[in-house]
């Protein structure tokens, strides 16, 4: 049987409440980190992709990893909602943004291909297709190809797919498609990567293999390898900080009840009014690329 899922907005767009929780087709509340499944195509090497970020938003949305049932929720630093800065010529994101279920970036692994460790979240993918995807969406994707960002000495993998949706999907079978069919595309989400942390006072990131994405058949090992950690996070007696609170794996210790599911959201508050995004989030930053 093919899942469906469902996005449900709780507590107030661009405030601190705001959360969306995930419903499976049988209704059930469910986490996106523990109980969608990563292949939406095992045989075909498709994989499902939770959106958090729609391209050319700025708002900072991530899974909650540390959070009952690991909502959607936009990240918070020092107190204040997190939006990134447009560095020119990039307004926000620029693919839609999330990541691949039941992954996990192990923090004690030191990767071999870039000598350091995971960081700590689901492995994260920068969608390419022609559609504006909506936060909270799952998609089913086809991957490209990975790039190995370094973020302040984490290992950081960037993996690149399309939308088997995509009107386009079929003519992007390698990352060479896509260098030939959207050219600049890749240049531009080195630069982006490179350089979004600046305007917050950080150094430029850093990359393995000299910035040079890598190749399908590398990037569908990483993900593999990713979903190997999170098996072994989820069936063991502690997640440490990471809730693995989860309501269809039956082999981990964290499965919980529909209703215990169901009161983790019952505890937050309806989804109310918006409040209006702060007017500097659209601010354009120009620097002299080194």
């Amino acid at each position: 049987m093919k899942m469906s899922y469902t996005a449900e907005e709780r507590g107030n767009p661009n405030t601190l409440s705001y959360r969306v929780f995930f419903k499976n087709s049988e209704g059930v509340y469910i986490s996106p980190f523990h109980d969608i499944p990563m292949y939406a195509d095992e045989a075909q090497n498709i994989f499902n992709m939770v959106v958090e970020v729609p391209r050319w938003t700025n708002a900072k949305m991530e899974i909650a990893t540390k959070d009952a049932l690991n909502p959607i929720k936009q990240d918070v630093k020092k107190g204040k909602l997190r939006y990134v800065a447009n560095v020119f010529p990039h307004k926000g994101y620029i693919w839609n943004y999330g990541a691949i279920p039941q992954t996990w970036e192990d923090p004690g692994h030191k990767d071999t291909d870039t000598g350091c460790c995971g960081d700590n979240d689901p492995i994260d993918v920068c969608e390419i297709g022609n559609k504006v995807c909506s936060i909270g969406e799952v998609i089913k994707v086809k991957v490209l190809g990975t790039l190995a960002m370094i973020d302040e000495g984490e290992t950081d993998w960037k993996v690149i797919a399309i939308n088997v949706e995509d009107p386009e999907a079929n003519a992007f079978n390698s990352i060479d498609d896509v260098r030939r069919l959207k050219p600049g595309y890749l240049e531009a989400t080195v630069d982006w990567f490179r350089r979004y942390k600046v305007p917050d006072g950080k150094p430029e990131n850093q990359f393995a293999f000299n910035g040079e994405f890598k190749d399908k058949d590398f990037a569908i090992s990483i993900v593999k390898s990713t979903n190997d950690n999170w098996k072994a996070l989820v069936s063991k007696k502690s997640g440490g900080e990471l809730n693995c609170t989860n309501t269809c794996v039956s082999y981990s210790p964290f499965l919980c009840t529909k209703e215990a599911a169901q009161a983790v959201v019952d505890a937050t508050p309806p989804c109310g009014n918006a409040d209006p995004v702060p007017s500097d989030v659209d601010k354009m930053y120009y620097y002299e690329k080194k």
